[in-house]
């Protein structure tokens, strides 16, 4: 009982959503139930008055009373009237079975939208450290299964309400004719609930698992969708078939245990009811129970006994989702969650330039710090360049330029304001990223490059792509600009790919450009397109860049060489190569490779 109580509880934010849907939909339960009991109970006198045409035969207020008011009538204008009585009942009832049920159904899509949009709205605004501390299957399975299932147990507990409404309905009804059958059938029943909670104690547990063993299959398959080509270049898919066939089979064997718990009820219910059943017909017949009464009695049990059936189903399917609902309410709640604040000042344009003072960077999942007292300033209109070896922190500056990740200590200033005061989405809004690992939605050629700017015309798109020397392989495609280019843009080439990056950021008309090793990996004639594209969209901006080939970055206004987490060096190219230090020497190590 205490444990039911707690999945009550777990539950209860799910009520809340739509409480007066839920209230409408067990009022009209409770209506529909109404309904069919009276077209039930009016058989006793409708089977009397076949019977033997006139008066009632058992001590009964309410069938007194119906035969108070049919006595005024002739015994075929008695069985008229009750025939259209409980033919006007029973379409009532089936009336408002349609309406819950229906209403029933939409409450269900409408959690299922209503906890899916929050859970988007919740991963759109956790911050980046998030979604590096949690795994991304794990998170898609939760924001495409779980929150069906939790829709699912809202479904559930509401047919148990509606259930327990109907029997309780039915209970008082059958106490009516028969007190003593009544009470006879109800510890029955209990005895019944009691067994069937016995043999059913484990689906909650079962329900854990299940829901384990698929977390774990959503894992591996975004695993083989994203990392399809590395499984094929080590020649993995049998490892990989096989991996996937266990975590199958564990997920399929989870779901079979918990069905069972579940299929085990109707069987086992269904059984003791027929027992039930014929418990009341000895009694009724030692007790001189009249026909119309046990008729009726019958009838009535029979109709009740479904519904004690689909109590015991529905309940059990209400603990195992439970596990669901908890999941999807964990992730919703904000005080254990981390968030980058938006702040509420609007930003418009750089008058000065970014600043970094004292800068302490610590990703959640690491011991050593990313970022050492970091201290460097970026002025307005000029090009900064980035540099040093790989976990430098270089990635991790612009992360925190982005304000994808808020300091551990020191502050960043943007002009005057400290970085958090900034309304994000002004300050983002006037940045464009161009990165090696461009990111290409699962849509057109047109919408990919429009992506910073939906509003943007044809004509304004096109434009962009001619700056960005796209236009012409975009003109060659089977549909041109409306070309669907698969997902993650699976279609193009790497440098195809990279110029509509830049077009996107063309398009945007940043204040800010942010060059993470664009030209990088590429062949001689796209990184030769890709940085003509690259050196008209630096053109009267602040440009930051980030590159492994030295050669690109000669004409920097400044370059900040970065070790370990440290400014080392900084100044000019020139400046830097006098000093014949850290920056001497990377660029060495750069022109021997390029040789080679």
């Amino acid at each position: 009982m205490v444990n039911l109580i707690k999945i009550l509880k777990t539950i209860f934010p799910l009520i809340q959503l739509y409480p007066w849907g839920i209230l409408a939909i067990v009022i009209l339960g409770i209506l529909a139930s109404l309904a069919e009991g009276i077209g039930i109970s009016l058989l006793i006198p409708f089977l009397q008055n076949l019977q033997s045409g006139n008066s009632l035969v058992i001590n009964n207020p309410i069938i007194q009373n119906i035969d108070q008011y049919l006595i005024n009538f002739q015994p075929q204008q008695r069985v008229l009237l009750l025939t259209s009585s409980i033919l006007v009942a029973i379409l009532i009832k089936a009336v408002l079975s349609y309406i819950y049920t229906a209403l029933c159904s939409w409450l269900q899509n409408s959690t299922l939208h209503r906890l899916r949009t929050a859970v988007y709205k919740q991963l759109i605004a956790v911050s980046q450290s998030f979604w590096d501390t949690n795994k991304s299957g794990e998170l898609l399975n939760l924001i495409t299964q779980e929150t069906y299932y939790s829709s699912q147990a809202l479904s559930f507990l509401i047919w148990v309400i509606i259930n327990l409404s109907m029997i309780g309905i039915f209970g008082l009804l059958l106490l009516l004719i028969s007190w003593r059958l009544t009470l006879l059938v109800a510890l029955g029943f209990l005895l019944v609930s009691v067994l069937i909670r016995t043999l059913t104690s484990k689906t909650q547990v079962l329900g854990r698992k299940y829901q384990q063993a698929n977390i774990y299959l959503s894992n591996l398959t975004l695993e083989t969708f994203t990392g399809i080509k590395t499984i094929r270049a080590f020649g993995k898919e049998s490892y990989e078939e096989q991996r996937y066939y266990q975590a199958s089979k564990k997920s399929r064997d989870s779901g079979i245990n918990s069905a069972m718990q579940s299929v085990m009820i109707e069987p086992v219910s269904e059984g003791l009811s027929v027992a039930i059943l014929m418990c009341v017909m000895l009694i009724a017949f030692y007790t001189q129970v009249t026909l119309p009464v046990l008729i009726t009695f019958i009838f009535m049990l029979y109709r009740l006994q479904p519904q004690v059936q689909k109590l015991n189903s529905n309940l059990t399917q209400v603990i195992a989702l439970s596990n669901y609902v908890k999941s999807v309410f964990l992730l919703l709640e904000r005080e254990d969650k981390p968030y980058v604040i938006s702040g509420n000042v609007n930003f418009h344009d750089l008058r000065k330039g970014i600043t970094f003072d004292a800068v302490n960077f610590l990703y959640p999942s690491q011991n050593k710090p990313a970022l050492e007292n970091i201290s460097l300033f970026i002025p307005k209109g000029k090009t900064t360049a980035l540099v040093g070896y790989s976990g430098a922190g270089k990635s991790t500056i612009i992360n925190l330029i982005f304000r994808l990740y808020d300091v551990t200590s020191g502050e960043i200033y943007i002009d005057n304001y400290l970085i958090k005061e900034l309304d994000l989405a002004t300050w983002r809004s006037n940045m464009a990223l161009v990165s090696q690992d461009v990111h290409i939605f699962s849509s057109t050629v047109r919408e990919n490059i429009a992506y910073g700017r939906p509003d943007a015309t044809e004509t304004e798109i096109v434009a962009a792509a001619k700056q960005a020397y796209a236009h012409e392989f975009i003109c060659e495609l089977a549909q041109g600009y409306d070309t669907f280019v698969g997902d993650r843009g699976i279609k193009l080439s790497g440098g195809q790919r990279q110029r509509i990056s830049i077009a996107r950021a063309i398009l945007c008309n940043p204040e800010i450009l942010i060059l993470d090793e664009a030209t990088n990996a590429l062949d001689n004639i796209s990184e030769k397109l890709i940085q003509d594209a690259i050196n008209l969209l630096s053109q009267n901006r602040t440009v930051i860049v980030i590159a492994h080939r030295l050669s690109t970055i000669k004409d920097a206004d400044q370059i900040i060489v970065l070790k370990q987490g440290k400014v080392e060096e900084q100044g000019s190219f020139s400046d830097l190569m006098e000093k014949q230090a850290v920056f001497h020497k990377l660029y060495q190590l750069d022109y021997q490779k390029t040789q080679n």
